[in-house]
């Protein structure tokens, strides 16, 4: 007859402990493993789904300040013009060339109206001198009636493109000696 020999010794017989299978604290179960996996993937996935968001309000920005601004070079070799048509037509006042004075002032408004429609617009200098619209381009001593900071002659008109300046005001400032 055969006997079994599992669990005994195969040179006496007798019967013998198997040890039992050690699990080292080394190894990890797998199971834990791939929960940790899944969950650094969780995170993972959450960072990029932020990080899409996020990207798509910068082109949504982008695209929209480049609708907004895209034409602002082409306002900006616009000015000279209008500088141009200002001065043909303080130049006419008091000739005896009114239709030329008409012609040019109508011109001039035509420009100004198609400049405002694409949002370029003249900045309106106050009494007192801004810097963020304005550039100094000499001071004065305070004259009678003025104040020290206060605009006493604008040299070149300033023009603004939306909420940017696209152009400074040039200006001479009262100053205090």
């Amino acid at each position: 007859m055969i006997e079994c020999w599992t669990g005994r010794d195969y040179v006496t017989g007798e019967p013998v402990e198997e040890p039992e299978a050690v699990v080292s604290e080394e190894e990890e179960d797998p199971l834990i493993t791939l929960e940790a996996r899944v969950e650094e993937l969780e995170k993972e996935l959450q960072y990029s789904a932020a990080e899409m968001v996020n990207v798509r309000q910068r082109a949504a920005r982008d695209r929209s300040d480049a609708i907004r601004y895209g034409g602002m070079s082409l306002a900006l070799r616009m000015l000279p013009l209008l500088d141009s048509l200002e001065k043909a037509l303080e130049a006419s006042v008091g000739e005896d060339l009114e239709t030329l004075g008409e012609g040019v002032r109508l011109t001039l408004e035509g420009a100004r109206a198609a400049m405002e429609s694409e949002g370029v617009v003249k900045i309106e200098v106050g009494s007192e001198f801004d810097p963020t619209t304005m550039e100094a381009i000499a001071t004065v001593p305070v004259p009678d009636g003025h104040k020290a900071g206060s605009v006493i002659e604008i040299v070149e008109v300033g023009y603004m493109y939306h909420d940017r300046v696209l152009r400074a005001a040039r200006v001479i400032v009262a100053e205090d000696e």
